[in-house]
C-alpha cells in the first residue's frame, strides 16, 4: 500500500490560517460582548441595576420596619429608570465597596450621593454634581470635651469616622492633635459616641439630619467657615462614554426641569442642592 502523501506546504499554510481565524473568532466573542455598551445591555435586559447604600438617611435609607427604601436618590433613581423605560433593581453597596461593585458589574450605576474624591475619580467616572456638602461634627448634648468646632482637634479627643466615607481621608490629613478612630460596620459611629469611646464623629449634611431628626441626645457642631465642601454625583465604571453621557444627561435634565429641587425638598436637602 502506498503511504499517504504528506500535505503540501500550501495546504499546511491554509490549514494553519484557518485555525488562526477560528481562534481569532473565539477570542473576539468576549470582546464583542464587552463592546456592547451598558445602555444596550440594560435595554436588552429591561432592567437597570442601581447601587445604593441602604443606611444613608435622606439619600437611600432602607426603613428597618418596612424594608422600603426612602430618600432623594430613591426618588431620582426611579425617575432615571422611568426616563429609560426600564425596570429598577437596587443593589446594596457602601462607600467601602463602591469601586469593587462597579468594576465587578454588580450594578450599572451608583446613585447614592457619591463624593467626588480624587482616589475615586481615578477609578470611576462621575456625572456633573447635583449635591454638595461640608463636613460636620456630631456629639452628645452637654459634652464637656467637644462643645465647638475648635475643640475637635485637641490632645486627648477621639474623633470617629466611618471607613470608606470621604471624611476618613480628610480628617486623617487634617487632625494634628486628636486621635482618629476608624469605624467599620456593623459597629456604628453613634454607638461608639453613646458608649463614650469617642467624643465626636464626623459626617456630612444628609447623615447629620438623621441624628438631629431622631436622637434627642445629639447636637451638631458646624464649622465656622467652609471646611471641606465636596460635590456629590453619580458614578459609573470607566470605558463606556455613551453610558456616562446617558446618566449625565439625566442629571442635567433634573437640574433643569425641577425634579431635583422637588426631591431635595421632600427629603430636607434643599440647602445642599446644586443646580448647575
Amino acid at each position: 500500500m502506498t503511504p499517504p502523501r504528506p500535505p503540501s506546504p500550501r495546504r499546511r499554510l491554509l490549514a494553519a490560517a484557518g485555525g488562526l481565524l477560528l481562534l481569532a473568532a473565539a477570542l473576539a466573542l468576549p470582546e464583542r460582548a464587552q463592546a456592547q455598551g451598558v445602555l444596550e445591555r440594560v435595554r436588552a435586559a429591561g432592567t437597570v441595576r442601581v447601587c445604593v447604600w441602604p443606611d444613608y438617611y435622606g439619600v437611600s435609607l432602607r426603613n428597618p420596619r418596612t424594608q422600603q427604601f426612602v430618600g432623594i436618590d430613591i426618588d431620582l433613581s426611579a425617575e432615571f429608570a422611568r426616563d429609560l423605560g426600564l425596570k429598577l433593581q437596587y443593589v446594596d453597596s457602601s462607600f467601602a465597596s463602591l469601586i469593587a461593585d462597579l468594576e465587578g458589574d454588580r450594578c450599572d450605576v451608583a446613585m447614592f450621593a457619591v463624593g467626588m474624591l480624587p482616589q475615586r475619580m481615578e477609578r470611576l467616572r462621575f456625572t456633573r454634581p447635583y449635591l454638595q456638602s461640608d463636613i460636620y461634627g456630631i456629639t452628645t448634648r452637654g459634652n464637656r470635651v467637644v462643645q465647638r468646632w475648635e475643640d475637635i482637634d485637641r490632645p486627648g479627643v477621639a474623633v470617629a469616622v466611618q471607613v470608606g466615607t470621604f471624611m476618613e481621608p480628610v480628617m486623617a490629613a487634617t487632625l494634628r492633635h486628636a486621635r482618629l478612630v476608624r469605624v467599620s460596620p456593623p459597629t456604628t459611629r453613634e454607638r461608639e459616641l453613646e458608649a463614650g469611646r469617642v467624643d465626636v464623629f464626623m459626617t456630612d449634611y444628609p447623615y447629620s439630619r438623621r441624628l438631629l431628626d431622631n436622637a434627642d441626645w445629639a447636637t451638631l457642631i458646624a464649622p465656622p467657615r467652609p471646611f471641606h465642601v465636596l460635590p456629590y454625583a453619580y458614578a459609573v465604571k470607566p470605558g463606556d462614554a455613551a453610558w456616562l453621557a446617558e446618566v449625565d444627561g439625566f442629571v442635567e435634565r433634573i437640574q433643569r426641569d425641577g425634579r431635583l429641587e422637588a426631591a431635595a425638598r421632600r427629603h430636607g436637602l434643599s440647602s445642599i442642592v446644586r443646580l448647575k
